[in-house]
């Protein structure tokens, strides 16, 4: 299967997720995917794969749908909310970083047979993880920033709906790509490689970003199993 359609069905499966996950458990489905994400983001950004002829990520799709979480939630139920999900992820990470390293700490004994596959993905967790959580903390909170912003200046309205989504994240991501990129990447890559990572990563998350804005609308329509509609 071409990587370019698998890229469209990834795209599919996490936004219509965020959704699903958002209907069924509410603000709680949304924390959930949001922790999800980043955790297997992790990993996923470890493989290079060429996408349309550009060399890239395989994590881009998984980041670019935690920023639809905190829009969502953002738009649902404050900028209170959001922040909880970006403080829920943050944490998370952590623990996924100091568990990773656990793990590699203990002798395996004679009938192992993983352990050096497991010293190849987790060896470059902590790099990668401490770029992820310094590029999340940044281009996550000023996400929700810059969503609340945009909604103070031009009114929530559902008209503008696509404005605070695509203009928060767009910047949010950029951010995001160029600390994340320079962290986990830099001198270990040959600077033309590098560059196309930076280029087309923050392409394929902007692609991703836009690509979430009919989505932001069915959220905006959704209401969850667990809550009780308003009188």
């Amino acid at each position: 299967m071409p990587n370019e359609l698998i890229f469209i069905i990834t795209v599919l499966i996490y936004l219509g997720s965020v959704l699903g996950l958002y209907k069924l458990f509410g603000k709680n489905g949304l924390y959930a995917f949001a922790i999800f994400g980043t955790l297997l983001g992790n990993i996923a950004v470890c493989k290079n794969v060429d996408i349309f002829g550009a060399a890239t990520t395989a994590g881009n799709v998984l980041y670019a749908a935690t920023f639809l979480v905190t829009d969502i939630l953002s738009e649902k139920y404050g900028k209170k909310e959001a922040s909880k999900a970006v403080a829920y992820s943050f944490s998370v990470m952590v623990l996924w970083m100091l568990g990773t390293q656990l793990i590699l700490w203990f002798t395996p004994n004679a009938n192992d047979y993983v352990n050096e596959s497991l010293k190849i993905v987790f060896g470059l967790v902590p790099r990668i993880t401490v770029a992820s959580l310094i590029g999340f903390i940044c281009s996550q909170n000023l996400d929700v920033f810059l969503y609340h912003f945009i909604w103070s200046k031009t009114g929530g309205s559902k008209a503008k709906l696509w404005l605070r989504n695509n203009g928060s994240t767009l910047t949010s991501q950029l951010i995001d790509t160029v600390i994340f990129t320079f962290i986990a990447f830099w001198g270990v890559y040959p600077t033309n490689v590098f560059l196309s990572i930076l280029i087309t990563t923050y392409l394929f998350k902007a692609i991703v970003a836009l690509l979430d804005t009919p989505f932001m609308y069915w959220a905006r329509a959704i209401r969850p199993m667990n809550e009780k509609e308003k009188p």
